[in-house]
């Protein structure tokens, strides 16, 4: 490896801070040297914060209708092949209470940006599940809403927003979004939850149509600079109903790499290992996590719906009842030394009312 290279892992190992330059750098010029390194040093830091704890939360995707027409999700609204749903409200309530007897003690509702889902309804479903459940955390994951209606769920009892902004170079979010959608009203979005009180995550994809290493050293400053609580990548995978349908996915080397390099920028960030990257890799999952990650998100959907819900093309875990993820997964982590745990799992970094 290297000396520049290695000079490099050390001081973000150290200072958890590299300029835009160097974070090019460490991207362009990696080596299977560097990233073992970076995944030895990223595995120290993480197990002085959470140990050999993995956090599961479960997820539950409520609906596959969107509005949006971003050019690499089979969702988009351009897909009339897309097959749509929406879950009710008894039928989200469902899903939490067979995963509460699973062990999950945080429910992530994600969905297409669906008009259906007011703030009126949210809020209802929220305040029924904090009152259910009230050890869980509720992580919303439903897209770009006003500053309003965050605060309305915020004050209805939801705990986490997770809204990725899938690239920091507003030039390259452009290239994969329609006009209508706006770089800046994604940033602004991010803030508007930091400034709420919500612990905020947000995320990229890794390897998207038109990525570089020096949008991904955007990316990266900006993770620094705006240290969310939580931050979720995984590989682009190209959907057969979009216009990105004849592009490359992004890689399993390339997004374990980065997700060292995130560890090492925000030690106590929860970060998964996501369903994409075990979708690319049959071990995907179990290379994220020792790289750095520490969560994992079971699918507590109704088996029914798993397949409609198809953000990119030969998704996993689509036949598998929730109590079957739950259980997978968990032997997964055991098989590497890790132990999934029953807990909320906040961010060791977040304090209440101090964003």
């Amino acid at each position: 490896m290297a000396a520049d290279l290695e000079k490099l892992i050390r001081k973000l190992s150290s200072t958890h801070s590299l300029s835009f330059e160097e974070y090019a750098s460490l991207i362009s010029d990696r080596t299977p040297e560097a990233a073992e390194m970076l995944s030895a040093e990223a595995v120290r830091i993480r197990r002085q914060i959470y140990g050999n704890d993995v956090y599961v939360r479960g997820l539950i995707e409520i609906s596959s209708y969107c509005k949006n027409d971003c050019l690499y999700c089979g969702i988009r609204r351009s897909n009339t092949d897309a097959e749509r749903y929406r879950l009710t409200v008894d039928e989200i309530l469902e899903c939490c209470n067979e995963g509460y007897g699973l062990g999950f003690r945080t429910f992530v509702l994600q969905g297409g940006e669906d008009r259906y889902y007011t703030d009126e309804l949210l809020c209802n479903l929220i305040r029924k599940i904090k009152a259910a459940y009230p050890d869980c955390a509720v992580t919303l994951s439903l897209g770009e809403r006003g500053y309003d209606s965050f605060r309305r769920l915020y004050d209805a009892g939801a705990d986490r927003y997770l809204l990725r902004h899938e690239t920091a170079d507003s030039e390259h979010y452009g290239k994969l979004h329609p006009p209508e959608m706006s770089w800046e009203n994604r940033m602004q979005c991010l803030h508007d939850l930091r400034d709420i009180g919500y612990q905020v995550g947000c995320g990229f994809m890794v390897g998207s149509p038109y990525q570089t290493a020096h949008t991904l050293a955007k990316d990266l400053r900006f993770i620094e600079e705006f240290k969310p609580e939580m931050c979720g990548i995984g590989p682009f995978i190209p959907h057969h109903e979009t216009p990105f349908r004849s592009e490359s996915s992004g890689t399993t080397e390339l997004t374990c790499y980065l997700l060292s390099v995130l560890r090492l920028i925000n030690p106590p960030m929860l970060i998964p290992a996501t369903t994409a990257l075990g979708t690319i890799d049959p071990l995907g999952r179990e290379k994220g996590i020792q790289a750095g990650a520490n969560v994992v998100m079971p699918n507590l959907s109704p088996v029914r719906v798993r397949k409609k819900y198809e953000l990119y093309d030969n998704k996993i875990c689509t036949g598998e009842e929730s109590a079957q993820c739950r259980s997978c997964l968990s032997q997964r982590m055991q098989s590497i030394g890790y132990r999934v745990t029953v807990s909320r799992g906040d961010a060791k970094n977040f304090r209440k009312g101090e964003q």
